[in-house]
C-alpha cells in the first residue's frame, strides 16, 4: 500500500515537472552532471549509508579527546609570558561558563592555569595526540564506509594518514582559537586607546571572522581530499567542503543561540548539562561533516554513471552503424 502511494507520488505531474527542471540545472563544480542525478545519489547515500551511526562513532571519539586536549591547552597557558593574561582569561571563562559549572571547576582551573607543571604538560600532550588521532581515524573510517564505495586502507596506511591529518588539523585548530582570543583582546584595547575608530574595529572583527572561516574551509578540504582511501576522482576544492563550512557556521551559530536563549539544560541537569551540550554539538558537526563528504561522493558516483552511460551509447551506435553497413 505504502509502496503504491509512493510510486503514485513520485510519478505525479508536479514531481515529474520538478524532475525535468532539475535535469536542466548544471551547478558549477558538479563535473558536468545535472542536479537531479547528484541529488538522487545523495539521497540514496544518506538513506542507505548509516549516516547517524557513523556520526555517533566520530562524535564519541572526539568527545573523549576533549578532556586531555583541554588539560594540555590550559597547562600551556601558564607558560604564556604576558602580564595578567592568566587572570583575564579566568575572568573571561567565568563569564562564558554556566554558574553551576564554574563553581565546580573554579579552583581546579585556576590552579592549572596559574601554576606551571612540566609533567602534566607532557602527559596532556601525549593523551591529547592519542585521542585526537582516534577521532581523525574514526572520520577516515566513516569516509571509506560510504554507501557509494566501500574502501579499506591497510593498518599502517590509515595510521600514517590519521597522524599526519591530526597534526595539521591540531595546528589549524590552535591557530583559530588563538586568533579568536588574542585578536578580540587586541582590537578592544586598540579601540579603548583610540588608536582605531569604532568602524575600523568592526572591520578588523569582520576580517578576523573571514580568516577563521577560511581556516575551517581549509581544514575540511584537507579531510575530504586526503581522507578517502582512493582520491583519484576527488578534487582538492570541492562543493562538499563549501557546503560543510557553511553548515558548520550555521549549526554552531544556531545551536549557540538556542542554548543561550531557549534551553534550560543547566537548570535540569546541573553541571553535567554542559557535557551533554558539548556532545550534542559535536554530534551535529559530525553529521554536517559527513553530509559534505556524501555530496562529493555523490558527484563522483553520478559522473562515473554518466560517463558509463555515454560509453554504452557509443557502443550501441557503433553496432548499429556496423549492422547498417
Amino acid at each position: 500500500m505504502i509502496d503504491r502511494l509512493l510510486r503514485q507520488f513520485w510519478y505525479s505531474s508536479p514531481m515529474m515537472a520538478l524532475r525535468r527542471l532539475l535535469q536542466r540545472i548544471y551547478v558549477p563544480g558538479f563535473g558536468g552532471v545535472d542536479l537531479y542525478q547528484v541529488l538522487k545519489f545523495f539521497a540514496t547515500g544518506l538513506i542507505e549509508g548509516y549516516l547517524t551511526t557513523r556520526a555517533a562513532s566520530i562524535s564519541f571519539s572526539f568527545f573523549l579527546a576533549i578532556f586531555p586536549f583541554t588539560i594540555f591547552l590550559l597547562t600551556i597557558i601558564a607558560y604564556i609570558p604576558i602580564d595578567n593574561f592568566q587572570m583575564e582569561l579566568i575572568e573571561l571563562l567565568e563569564q562564558v561558563v554556566p554558574p553551576n559549572t564554574w563553581v565546580a571547576i573554579d579552583k581546579t582551573l585556576t590552579d592549572i592555569i596559574q601554576i606551571r607543571r612540566g609533567g602534566l604538560l607532557s602527559l596532556g600532550f601525549v593523551l591529547a595526540l592519542f585521542f585526537a588521532n582516534n577521532g581523525v581515524n574514526a572520520i577516515l573510517t566513516s569516509f571509506n564506509a560510504t554507501f557509494h564505495s566501500i574502501e579499506i586502507r591497510t593498518f599502517f596506511s590509515q595510521l600514517r594518514a590519521s597522524i599526519a591529518l591530526t597534526v595539521v588539523l591540531s595546528v589549524l585548530f590552535i591557530t583559530s582559537v588563538t586568533l579568536v582570543i588574542f585578536s578580540e583582546t587586541i582590537i578592544n584595547r586598540l579601540e579603548v586607546l583610540e588608536i582605531v575608530s569604532r568602524f575600523e574595529s568592526q572591520l578588523l572583527g569582520f576580517a578576523q571572522f573571514i580568516v577563521v572561516i577560511a581556516l575551517i574551509f581549509f581544514s575540511v578540504t584537507l579531510l575530504y581530499y586526503y581522507g578517502p582511501a582512493n582520491r583519484k576522482e576527488q578534487r582538492f576544492f570541492s562543493p562538499g567542503a563549501i557546503l560543510t563550512t557553511l553548515l558548520l557556521w550555521l549549526t554552531s551559530f544556531g545551536f549557540a543561540a538556542y542554548v543561550n536563549g531557549f534551553a534550560s539544560y543547566n537548570q535540569i541537569y546541573g553541571s553535567i548539562g554542559t557535557l551533554i551540550i558539548i556532545l550534542l554539538w559535536i554530534y551535529l558537526n559530525s553529521i554536517v561533516l559527513l553530509l559534505g563528504f556524501e555530496l562529493n561522493a555523490s558527484i563522483v558516483h553520478a559522473r562515473k554513471t554518466s560517463s558509463h552511460e555515454i560509453e554504452l551509447q557509443h557502443v550501441r551506435l557503433s553496432r548499429q552503424n556496423k549492422d547498417e553497413s
